[in-house]
């Protein structure tokens, strides 16, 4: 069986080294400005066709934000408005039909429309705040945004009304807010530090928000580690939502135990091991929420958690799943830099695609709704100059087909747009097959992503299922064996061999008829002959 595994492996490297060689030339064509790269099933980095690639960087300039400083326009605001983002820490899009983007160091919410062009912005809220300390219009009747940090846009279930919430950051409190005009918003509900003791921390400063289908608020607060702050619709603290494990390691097993032997003194010591915070959420459109921890860690890195609180993704207790790079650290040979992985976003789209950015390479990481890895695309920090690379993303959402990036540094506030490419289209549409088990109809498309991509491992995998469907048991095993995918080689082994037996029942019983009559027929004459013997014995005793 080693021996089996041993050519099985080196026959694939040796075809999959064939065929890299063949995408990196057609790769050179392409002339991407990152290096596009997916994973065998050795976990080991091989070369790929860009499933993206950049369609366009915009930035305040293109989306018309100079109106805000034009008395003349509509949505004229001041003549000191900035017509350029600022530390932008979030954007949400909106029905495939709008972005609305949070300029956090511009203390505003910018309204976008699936151009890119701004038709809309909010300073202010109108209406009565519970807090004193907000800063309020010369009137009174509105008060200000303070540095927001997170968005989320619905239509209200229950008033039917476009709604804005909105995570105040510096105001301490999240806002839910009627959308009346491209300028007004008009306060509905504040949501602010609960007055509970089962909330500890000193501080209340959302950074994120998101709204389920019950109008439940969930918000990612800073210094928080027990989950998401949960609230009901009309402000009432309902307790934490989905909070990160605590990673095992053998300095926490080994703190663990010394703690039931230790003095108070030597307690007090201790270094704490508690959850790590989370750093972003977001929510698929069958209410289960997503969570992407920044700091490097094995444990809910990123997280699928369900109504009642549990992560659907844990290793710990069926399949494994792997979200970034396989590596704990990533080398960038243009800066001779190493790089560890900090996933700091994911977004999920409606047909369950799944897009994790990682802060420290600028990459972005697409899977199905399986989990299985797509694509990778984006580059490193080495050069933020160029388009598709980033020196501090933040966000990444998906409007229509197209990936969008948000970079908020103090340096560069700008989008960036990726678009699918010809491999990228097949990609997809093979996938979106392949998850409904439409195995055949996805044969056309894999057939594509290997025209072009010649170790793409899905695609054999893919083909291999369709195989099986046909019950083609023989060209599954090859193609399993190909990209050595054992559960699924072990599947089609199993009915290969079923359908073998059936096929040689006939021959095989007839076979065996034959034996267990031989073998009958000798024993027969083998007992004859010891009887002849015998008796040619006595007689030949009794002469």
């Amino acid at each position: 069986m080693k021996g089996f595994k041993k050519s099985i492996r080196r026959f694939t490297s040796l075809t999959l080294a064939a065929l890299t060689a063949v995408s990196l030339s057609v790769s050179a064509f392409a002339d991407e400005p990152y290096e596009s790269y997916n994973y065998d099933n050795w976990e080991e980095a091989i070369p790929s066709q860009s499933a993206y690639t950049v369609k366009d960087v915009i930035g305040g300039d293109y989306m018309g934000l100079a109106r805000l400083s034009d008395p003349t326009d509509p949505l004229f605001y001041s003549e000191e408005a900035s017509d350029s983002l600022s530390e932008a820490k979030d954007f949400y899009v909106y029905n495939n039909e709008e972005l609305w983007i949070a300029d956090t160091g511009n203390s505003r919410i910018l309204r976008l429309d699936s151009d890119y062009q701004l038709i809309g912005c909010y300073y202010t809220v109108t209406g009565t705040s519970e807090m004193d300390s907000l800063a309020t219009t010369e009137d009174g009747t509105a008060t200000y945004f303070n540095e927001p940090q997170g968005l989320f846009v619905t239509t209200s279930p229950s008033t039917g009304k476009l709604t804005l919430y909105v995570a105040d950051y510096s105001n301490s409190r999240v806002v839910r807010a009627s959308v009346d005009s491209e300028t007004e918003l008009t306060l509905e509900q504040e949501y602010v530090k609960p007055d509970a003791a089962l909330y500890t921390s000193e501080t209340f400063n959302p950074s994120k928000v998101l709204v389920d289908a019950a109008e439940n608020v969930y918000t990612v607060v800073k210094s928080v580690n027990t989950g998401s702050v949960q609230f009901e619709a009309d402000g009432t603290f309902t307790g934490f939502f989905g909070a990160n494990r605590v990673e095992v390691t053998a300095s926490v097993i080994v703190q663990n135990l010394w703690r039931k032997i230790a003095s108070n003194e030597q307690i007090s010591g201790m270094t704490r091991n508690v959850p790590v915070e989370y750093a972003n959420f977001d929510m698929d459109s069958d209410g289960f929420i997503y969570t992407v921890t920044e700091v490097s860690t094995d444990t809910d890195a990123v997280k699928k958690v369900n109504p009642a609180g549990y992560n659907i993704w844990d290793n710990s207790v069926g399949d494994e799943y792997n979200f970034g790079d396989y590596t704990t650290s990533v080398y960038d040979a243009a800066t001779s830099t190493t790089y560890s992985t900090k996933l700091t976003d994911i977004a999920v789209n409606d047909d369950g695609l799944i897009n994790v950015l990682d802060y420290e390479t600028g990459r972005v990481f697409q899977y199905d709704r399986l989990a299985n890895l797509i694509c990778i695309f984006g580059t490193t920090t080495s050069s933020a100059d160029q388009a598709g690379a980033f020196s501090s993303p933040n966000v990444v959402e998906m409007f229509g087909d197209d990936v969008i990036v948000l970079e908020g540094s103090k340096t560069r506030n700008d989008i960036t747009i990726f678009k699918r490419t010809t491999f990228g289209e097949n990609l997809h549409t093979a996938f979106a097959y392949y998850d409904e088990g439409l195995y055949l109809e996805a044969v056309p498309y894999w057939n594509e992503v290997l025209k072009r991509d010649g170790g793409y491992v899905y695609a054999y995998i893919g083909l291999g299922k369709a195989d099986l469907k046909n019950n083609d048991y023989k060209a599954a095993l090859d193609k399993f064996e190909t990209v050595y995918d054992r559960d699924d080689y072990d599947k089609a082994f199993e009915y290969y061999r079923n359908e073998w037996l059936e096929e040689h029942f006939t021959a095989i019983a007839v076979v065996i008829i034959v034996l267990v009559v031989l073998l009958f027929v000798r024993w027969i004459l083998k007992r004859k002959g010891i009887k002849l013997i015998k008796r040619k014995k006595k007689q030949k005793e009794a002469d």
